[in-house]
């Protein structure tokens, strides 16, 4: 069992999407983050054996805010190289970083990222990879489909997930 981390920092940044908030360990890698500035409802997105001891609340921009600020500016690599630190599987863990390889504008329908995973009938656990997804955006889940090209679910709602696609088909 993972230790607990002892600490962690919490910002809100305004998006066109609405308030996106950021929990980052110590080390500047990205917990959780989504379209909330509820605190209590990102700190569920991590496992009680995983929430920090301690959260406290920052104004100053950290590089992952300054990330978002420019892939919402255009710059949509500017997500890719934000560190992250997510708390899973072995499988789970690989699709977290196979959903990183995903480019914005050709997004993957849940079994081809299954395929990506090495098992193109594995569709649930491609979706409950992105579900357990907590560090949203830096990993975009959002880039995965249904089989029939709809959208499917997305933690911070439907909405978000079909204009941060309209954004990244546009610009990608």
């Amino acid at each position: 069992m993972t230790a607990a981390i002892p600490s962690a920092t919490i910002q809100t940044v305004d998006t066109p999407d609405g308030a996106f908030s950021i929990l980052a360990d110590d080390d500047g890698r990205v917990l959780v983050a989504g379209w909330t500035a509820d605190p209590d409802a990102v700190l569920a997105r991590l496992a009680p054996a995983h929430r920090p001891a301690h959260v406290r609340a920052v104004d100053a921009a950290s590089p992952a805010a300054e990330a978002v600020a420019a892939y919402y500016a255009g710059e949509l690599s500017a997500i890719d190289t934000v560190p992250v630190r997510q708390f899973g599987t072995a499988l789970q863990r690989r699709g977290w970083a196979a959903l990183r390889e995903i480019a914005p504008g050709s997004p993957f329908t849940y079994t081809a990222f299954a395929a990506a995973l090495g098992n193109d009938r594995a569709v649930r656990a491609a979706a409950s990879i992105c579900a357990r997804n907590a560090p949203a955006l830096f990993v975009p889940c959002h880039r995965v489909l249904r089989s029939d090209g709809s959208l499917g679910g997305f933690a911070w709602g439907v909405d978000v997930k079909e204009r941060l696609l309209a954004r990244e088909a546009a610009q990608g």
